[in-house]
């Protein structure tokens, strides 16, 4: 089999993780297998570089600096203990790192001097997360003798926009990471590429936006036709619903490629919601595995559901941290244009909008919105109108999204009726309700302090747990 193995930041954590990775893949590898591996930055780096570089446009402490930077050097020194055993392969490896940590340092000395931090400056310096976890990886594959080499993910092929730090894909990547990567399978080598990173075709250094390492993985896996993308992650793949929450939540066997994506952008953070598309138009399978019980099958990701399984209901998700906003005004009705201003106001600020409702009378607009990102929608909404126009424009954020997600409650009738009741049974409040003419979501605001009993309760009326 052709396969693309990703691996995020918790399952290359630390050198023992790392070699942990290593083993896995190459028990794969050794079965005769063509694999690429993509990888993360080791948990937690990708915010210190973060946090680095806010306090050199901020403050310029040069002692807060150092000392996050010697906690970065530090970890990816012990990492390179643990994980690579022969002496020459661990020199050589310390080294690429050594210059990589020389090449930070002189980036976050350039931020603290101009104090000024553009997205081009921002995504580079992410981008080292990756760029030293990578070599570290493909060292200790080499130590336990497999061929290997470590690649960026412009390297590989992957070209992008140059939106530095949320870039998206242009045209010719395919091209570019088949002419790069297929001639390496066929010699025999593992290629192992950093995820998120990725370049523009001035081969200036970009970044797929937070979590995009899965959709490096499925970028590169539907460039080389793949046959399978495994995306291991520490959870035995896509959950009924948060176990945290609900204790008896199980693992689902397999979902649709339209349940996967309604579940990551409604609150399951298994899969990044881009990762699907690309996998999509190929028809590629994709599986959510657990790097640390790496037997256990997982979840499989389809175009049709193969398990047999004809629950209606596949998952209770949840967003906390919402914004509900409310627009309200008799101006608004018969207004030809309101919806287009209020996307096109919110846009221009590049805010999301989660969900929308607008009741028949066109005399109030609800939105859901990611709570961090409020004052700005407010400050932008009114901006854009006049008081005559709406004249009220409220924000509420003690709320949080809940859907139910599965592609089978199309046309099927009465699973909203159940799905209220139950709510209402327990004395549940609705705010706001939407649902897409797919018909696989509901979903629907709720208080904060009623969520969790939400998510419980509709696990229980449609026997998730039986799954």
């Amino acid at each position: 089999m052709r396969l693309v193995m990703k691996f995020g930041g918790t399952s290359v954590g630390d050198g023992p993780r790392i070699r942990n990775v290593a083993k896995l893949v190459k028990r794969y590898y050794d079965e005769g297998n063509e694999i690429i591996a993509v990888a993360s930055a080791m948990t937690g780096i990708t915010d210190r570089l973060y946090e680095m570089a806010q306090t050199a446009k901020d403050t310029c402490s040069i002692a807060d600096i150092e000392k996050s930077f010697s906690e970065v050097a530090s970890r990816h020194a012990a990492a390179i203990d643990g994980a690579i055993d022969d002496p020459a392969i661990k020199k050589e490896v310390s080294l690429v790192i050594e210059q990589r940590l020389s090449e930070l340092k002189n980036a976050i000395v350039a931020v603290c001097y101009l104090g000024e931090l553009t997205n081009r400056s921002m995504a580079f310096i992410y981008s080292f997360g990756e760029r030293m976890s990578v070599p570290i990886l493909s060292g200790s594959l080499r130590s336990m003798g497999v061929k290997s080499v470590a690649l960026t993910g412009g390297e590989a092929g992957v070209i992008t926009d140059s939106k530095f730090e949320s870039a998206k894909p242009v045209q010719i990547t395919d091209v570019k990471v088949k002419e790069n990567l297929l001639p390496l399978l066929k010699q025999g080598t593992l290629p192992v590429v950093t995820g998120f990173v990725a370049a523009d075709p001035n081969g200036t250094i970009t970044v797929l936006g937070r979590g995009g390492s899965d959709y490096s993985a499925s970028i590169i896996g539907a460039a080389i036709d793949a046959d399978e993308i495994w995306i291991y992650t520490d959870v035995n793949g896509i959950m009924t619903t948060d176990p945290r929450i609900v204790s008896s939540a199980r693992t689902l066997s397999c979902v649709t490629y339209l349940e996967a994506m309604e579940m990551s952008y409604f609150g399951a953070k298994v899969l990044h919601p881009k990762t699907i598309e690309p996998a999509v138009k190929k028809g590629i399978p994709v599986r959510v595995l657990n790097t640390f019980q790496p037997d256990h099958p997982g979840t499989v990701v389809l175009m049709k559901d193969a398990s047999g399984n004809g629950n209606l209901i596949k998952a209770v998700t949840m967003i906390k941290n919402i914004a509900l906003i409310n627009i309200s005004g008799a101006a608004l009705s018969g207004t030809p244009g309101t919806a287009g201003r209020i996307f096109s106001a919110l846009g221009k600020e590049d805010i999301n909008i989660i969900m929308i409702s607008q009741a028949s009378s066109e005399f109030n607009v609800s939105l859901a919105i990611d709570g961090a990102q409020a004052d700005r929608a407010i400050a932008a909404l009114q901006k854009e109108f006049s008081e005559d126009l709406a004249h009220n424009i409220t924000c509420n954020n003690n709320v949080c999204v809940i859907a139910v997600v599965g592609e089978r409650m199309a046309g099927s009738p009465g699973v909203a009726g159940r799905l209220f009741t139950a709510l209402g049974d327990s004395n549940i409040n609705i705010r706001m309700i939407s649902q897409g003419s797919s018909e696989a979501n509901i979903s629907f605001v709720v208080n904060k302090d009623d969520a969790q009993k939400a998510v419980k309760v509709l696990h229980d009326v449609f026997e998730l747990d039986k799954l």
